[in-house]
């Protein structure tokens, strides 16, 4: 539920994590995201960064496009009809005077991409299969979409995935969604070893 996160914190004498709090956010992963493109490029600064798949209701992409209006970002969506990045998201990111951009096609935005965060569409915020089904299947990363895309990048996915990025492009070295995934863990640690530091 989103909020639940700040209102446990109200009543908590404890530090509080968000791991995420259902379609609002999710910070810790947001960490580790950027933890994993200063790993995979080197720096976060000049970068493009798109986001691909259920950004309305997507958490992961409502942090990150947060944390990096702290950086000097290229932004763009490739998201299927009203599924896009939320308004109040998009007003935060303009207001921090990043660029951003829509598409209408993952061809389109991929060209200058430096990283492709691809999210699920997720099955659970329908109300009916047939919406869901509508939604999903048009952005799938395959090794043949991604022949237009730069050859030093990064694809990266919060996982689980469904079917939005193909089995066979996991062995292409820009797949880095298994070691962001790893990343998580050593992120996650340091983060609890410095909040317990403090208790």
């Amino acid at each position: 539920m989103p909020g639940a996160v700040a209102l446990a914190s109200k009543y908590s004498c404890k530090p509080v994590i968000n791991a995420g709090d259902g379609i609002g956010e999710h910070p810790t992963q947001a960490l580790l995201d950027v933890f994993t493109i200063r790993e995979e490029i080197g720096t976060v600064n000049g970068l493009t960064i798109t986001m691909v798949g259920d950004l309305k209701h997507g958490r992961t992409v409502h942090s990150l496009a947060r944390i990096l209006t702290l950086y000097n970002v290229h932004l763009r969506y490739v998201a299927p009809k009203g599924l896009g990045m939320p308004e109040d998201v998009k007003q935060l990111v303009n207001s921090r005077k990043v660029a951003q951009e829509e598409f209408d096609s993952l061809e389109a935005a991929l060209p200058e991409t430096d990283v492709l965060y691809v999210t699920r569409i997720q099955r659970e915020r329908f109300e009916s299969k047939a919406e869901y089904e509508k939604a999903c299947g048009l952005f799938v990363v395959t090794p043949q979409v991604m022949t237009c895309a730069k050859k030093k990048m990064v694809v990266m996915h919060p996982l689980p995935r469904v079917d939005e990025i193909s089995a066979e492009f996991d062995s292409d070295p820009r797949a880095a969604y298994f070691r962001q995934a790893e990343n998580g863990m050593y992120v996650r640690m340091a983060l609890l070893a410095l909040i317990l530091r403090r208790c």
